[in-house]
């Protein structure tokens, strides 16, 4: 054995390697990176293309149609070819030159400024009741009062149209025999006949977005309150209600959303209510000047500032809320 290999040092037993360098590990870090972002658009994909193929191409149709107009080529426009020719503004003036527009946008605000309070008012006191320590037959009441909303607003509307229509509604009956003459379909009641079928379907579905959020409040604030000798109305006015805001404030922007998108309940009984014309709503309006006027663009142009109304009315909600808690903190 020579001379260097006796003075050379012997390894020593179990030592673990070094770090790798920091340029291996900076690759090694961008590889896994890089992995993690091809996953992540793999499972995003299939949704922005849905989203995309569902949401943005038919909002961009609609802002592509409502700019143009169309035409017919021949003597004195009676005949020959229809093509569509650039028009600007000239639909959206239109539209908001339309005195039936104009008053259907009115109608629903007035519907929306008396149903919704009172709706989410229904569904809050519900949700409280339900989450209420001493309520029995909870999951009964639940299903019993979300079961509406399972019912399709068609549906809903023809199953109350039965109970409105004179002659043959057990409501109109039981009334006259109280000596009340009650007409839901006439002019100056059909509206909140409309709202009573809102009501009736939609307040279970925000109930169960309240529980909800009752259900994510820790239970050590109810234990909490109760020992320092808080009530059952303290409990929910204190503690329940400032909690369950956010879930507030959603049901409240799909509310006002809906409400300019009211469509079903006037179409369904707009045959057996004279008082409901083809500009009762915006949405119902839109619908008359596409498939019985004939008039696309002009449709399209009031789709588009129906969408503009609901985005002002909801962010500008949103905005108020989020103001006054702000102020409030």
């Amino acid at each position: 054995m020579s001379r260097d290999t006796l003075d050379r040092p012997e390894p020593a037993v179990g030592k673990r390697p070094g770090p790798a360098p920091r340029g291996r590990r900076r690759r090694r870090a961008s590889g896994t990176g890089a992995r993690h972002a091809r996953a992540a658009a793999g499972f995003l994909l299939p949704f922005l293309a849905l989203f995309a193929l569902c949401f943005l191409a038919p909002i961009g149709y609609a802002l592509h149609q409502s700019l143009f107009t169309t035409e017919r080529t021949g003597p004195l426009g009676l005949g020959g070819h229809e093509r569509d020719v650039f028009a600007g503004f000239a639909n959206y003036a239109h539209a908001l030159s339309d005195d039936r527009f104009l008053t259907g946008f009115g109608r629903v605000l007035l519907f929306g400024a008396v149903q919704i309070p009172l709706m989410i008012v229904l569904a809050t006191a519900l949700a409280l009741l339900l989450e209420s320590a001493s309520a029995r037959g909870v999951t009964f009441f639940r299903t019993a009062f979300f079961l509406p909303y399972g019912v399709p607003g068609v549906i809903a509307s023809i199953l109350w149209g039965f109970l409105y229509v004179p002659g043959i509604s057990p409501l109109v009956k039981i009334a006259g025999t109280l000596g009340w003459d009650v007409d839901f379909l006439s002019r100056g009641t059909v509206l909140w006949s409309i709202a009573n079928i809102v009501t009736w379907q939609f307040t279970g579905y925000n109930m169960l977005v309240l529980i909800a959020q009752l259900k994510a409040v820790p239970g050590e604030l109810y234990e909490a309150a109760r020992i320092d000798g808080a009530g059952a109305w303290q409990v929910a006015r204190h503690i329940k209600l400032p909690l369950i805001r956010p879930a507030l404030v959603l049901t409240c922007v799909f509310s006002i959303i809906g409400t300019l998108q009211l469509f079903a309940e006037p179409m369904v009984l707009r045959p057996l209510a004279s008082a409901i014309d083809s500009g009762f709503t915006p949405n119902l309006h839109a619908y008359s000047e596409a498939f019985v006027g004939n008039n696309q663009h002009v449709a399209a142009a009031e789709a588009v500032l129906l969408a503009l109304v609901a985005c002002v009315l909801s962010f500008g909600f949103l905005r108020l809320v989020g103001g006054r808690g702000t102020e409030r903190r």
